[in-house]
C-alpha cells in the first residue's frame, strides 16, 4: 500500500477519486491543506504528494514532478483582494494575508513586488473573513474562494495570474504531484500511468464521485465545485507537455532570480513518460 497526500479541494479530489477506490492499487489518503502538504514535503514524509510549485523548487532532492495532475494553467491564479469600495493597497496596508509562505501565491506576489510585501501566513479559507473583518488589509486568495470573493464584499486589486501570463507568455504553474526519488522509477512510472487512468474516469463517470467532492470541499455549492473542477483541471493535468514544462522550468528561473530560493542541485524535474 503507498500513502497519498492530497488537499480536499475539488481538483484534487476529482483526480484522485477513481484511484483510491482501484483495489487492485490499494492506496491511502490523506488529506491535508495545501500548506500543511508543502510542510510535510519538507520532510519527504510521503511517497506520493500535492504541493505548490513554489515549495518543490526547494525540495528538487527529495520528489520528481509526475507528468499528470498539476494545476497549471490560464485565468486561475490567485488574486489579491480587499474590501468592496476600499482604498487599500500594496502601498498602503495594514496586514496583507496569504495562504502560505511556501505557497506559489506568495511566491508570485514576490515576483509582482519585487520582494517589497511583508506577508502574514493565513489558511486560505480564512483570508476573506479576516480582510473583512478589518479595516485597511488585504488578502492573497486561491482555490473556490476567487468564485465567490465577489458576492461576499470583495474586490479584485490584481490578478496575479493574468499579470504573469502578460508578463511571460506562459500559462501558471500553481500545484503539482510528486513522487519521492527514492520510489523505484517502474513504480513511479505505473503511479503515474494509474493516476491518469483515475482522471480519465472522473472525466467519464463525473456524477459519481460528486458525494466524495462535496464531502472534503469547504464550500458545499455544486456550482461553485463544478466550476473548481472546469477551471482547475485541464490539459495540462492530464499531461504537462512541452509547454507546462517551460512554464515551470521558467518559474523557477525567476524564483531563484529573485532570491525567494537558492539555487536547487541539479537534477530532472520531471518523471517523463515510460
Amino acid at each position: 500500500m503507498i500513502s497519498l497526500a492530497y488537499s480536499p479541494c475539488p481538483n484534487d479530489t476529482f483526480l484522485f477519486y477513481h484511484l483510491i477506490r482501484n483495489a487492485s492499487y490499494p492506496v491511502k489518503e490523506e488529506l491535508y491543506d495545501v500548506e500543511n502538504l508543502n510542510e510535510f514535503a519538507f520532510q519527504g514524509k510521503f511517497p506520493v504528494t500535492k504541493l505548490s510549485f513554489a515549495a518543490y523548487f526547494q525540495i528538487i532532492d527529495k520528489y520528481i514532478l509526475l507528468e499528470t495532475g498539476s494545476a497549471l494553467g490560464r485565468g486561475c491564479g490567485p488574486l489579491l483582494v480587499r474590501k468592496k469600495n476600499s482604498k487599500t493597497d500594496l502601498a498602503n496596508y495594514k496586514k496583507l494575508y496569504i495562504p502560505g509562505m511556501l505557497t506559489t501565491a506568495n511566491l508570485l506576489l514576490s515576483l509582482y513586488t519585487n520582494g517589497k510585501h511583508n506577508p502574514s501566513p493565513l489558511r486560505y479559507d480564512e483570508i476573506i473573513p479576516k480582510v473583512t473583518s478589518e479595516d485597511d488589509s488585504l488578502g492573497v486568495i486561491i482555490h473556490e474562494e476567487r468564485f465567490t470573493y465577489e458576492a461576499r464584499g470583495m474586490e479584485k486589486v490584481v490578478d496575479l495570474g493574468e499579470w504573469w501570463e502578460e508578463s511571460t507568455g506562459y500559462p501558471i504553474p500553481l500545484g503539482a504531484i510528486a513522487i519521492r526519488r527514492d520510489i523505484p522509477k517502474n513504480e513511479a512510472l505505473q503511479f503515474q500511468t494509474n493516476l491518469r487512468q483515475s482522471l480519465n474516469a472522473a472525466y467519464a463517470e463525473p456524477k459519481e464521485m460528486m458525494d466524495y467532492i462535496r464531502a472534503n470541499s469547504q464550500n458545499k455549492e455544486d456550482a461553485v465545485i463544478k466550476s473548481h473542477i472546469n477551471l482547475y483541471v485541464n490539459e495540462f493535468t492530464k499531461n504537462l507537455g512541452e509547454e507546462g514544462h517551460g512554464a515551470v522550468e521558467y518559474l523557477l528561473k525567476r524564483a531563484i532570480e529573485a532570491g525567494f530560493i537558492k539555487k536547487p542541485t541539479p537534477l530532472p524535474l520531471f518523471l517523463g513518460e515510460s
